[in-house]
């Protein structure tokens, strides 16, 4: 019986030494070379990375000469050799600028940063009220018409706006609405309008109705199943939207230049064409520093529904 435990227990001992020596002693595979497809993937987004680089610097230049433009005096602007940055810095082109007195044949800064508020605000709201009970009808509903009004939005794109500038100011003065906020809200809707409502159509449409279904069987009425479910899923579509409205109506010029005719009713890039026109030689300093004040809004508009976009897309998956 002795015998037997010992025999056991050695040869116990002895396989996994015996497994060792075959491990170390058996050969090693050959190390594998890497695919030509691999260092090519490699060196297709070493290229792209260099590719996104330059994109990303020629598209921040601009606004990088702008802002370095602000902050000098205009000698150093003219000057024949370029500073890559403000040497001799000041604030007096932002003081010029925002202080500068009203003029019988041309507005302040305050003025017409007010007048261009109050269009592209009501713009905003307006259109998106309409686009997005217009979205809803489109892709909830069936009714007669629906694929002629869809094509009828496509063909309205398509028309260029300067095309429709002088039906557009025939119009706005047989209403007796030029100079005034209604009349030019009602010429940016006309041209941001279809778009929108096209934009949100999509986004409307990828929120699947079984969503809503599901939530009236659980107990929730139609209206309660929208608010509750579908809404939030939209939140990023209506901001996304939203945002485009807005630039859209803020940076308008075309049609603000014909509507807008009296020089108390300016928005911000009419003024800034009449701020450059007046100086006997151009102050390219201060104009540099009305085109950042001009682009401020729409920079803090962007920062604030960037936020409300990424939380009404989690909280809509949440509810979801």
């Amino acid at each position: 019986m002795s015998t037997s435990l010992s025999t056991a227990a050695a040869s116990s001992t002895v396989a996994p030494v015996a497994a060792a020596t075959a491990l170390v002693g058996a050969p090693r595979p050959p190390a594998r070379r890497p695919r030509a497809g691999r260092v090519r993937s490699a060196g297709a987004r070493v290229a792209l990375g260099i590719a996104a680089v330059v994109v990303f610097v020629c598209s921040v230049f601009p606004v990088y000469w702008m802002l370095n433009t602000s902050f000098k005096p205009n000698a150093d602007v003219i000057a024949p050799t370029p500073q890559w940055w403000p040497e001799n810095f000041t604030l007096r082109n932002y003081v010029t600028v925002l202080f500068e007195p009203a003029r019988p044949d041309r507005a302040n800064f305050p003025s017409s940063f007010v007048m261009s508020l109050g269009v592209t605000g009501l713009t905003l709201v307006i259109c998106l009220v309409f686009a997005f009970l217009g979205a809803l009808a489109l892709s909830r509903f069936r009714f007669r018409g629906r694929r002629q009004f869809v094509i009828a939005l496509l063909v309205v794109q398509m028309i260029p706006g300067e095309a429709m500038m002088f039906t557009l100011f025939g119009m706005i003065d047989g209403w007796r609405l030029l100079n005034t906020i209604i009349g030019l809200t009602i010429v940016y809707l006309a041209g941001v309008l279809p778009f929108t409502l096209w934009t949100l159509r999509g986004f409307v449409a990828g929120v699947p109705a079984d969503l809503e279904e599901a939530a009236m069987i659980d107990g929730c009425s139609r209206g309660q199943a929208f608010w509750r479910i579908t809404f939030p899923l939209l939140a990023p579509g209506l901001v996304a939207t939203g945002v485009f409205a807005f630039i859209q109506a803020w940076n308008e010029f075309l049609m603000a230049l014909i509507i807008m005719q009296s020089p108390g009713s300016y928005t911000l890039p009419i003024w800034l064409r009449a701020f450059q026109q007046s100086t006997q030689a151009t102050n390219w300093a201060a104009i540099m520093a009305g085109s950042t004040l001009l682009a401020v809004p729409v920079v803090i508009f962007f920062l604030i529904v960037q936020g409300r976009m990424t939380g009404g897309l989690v909280s809509g998956a949440v509810k979801g």
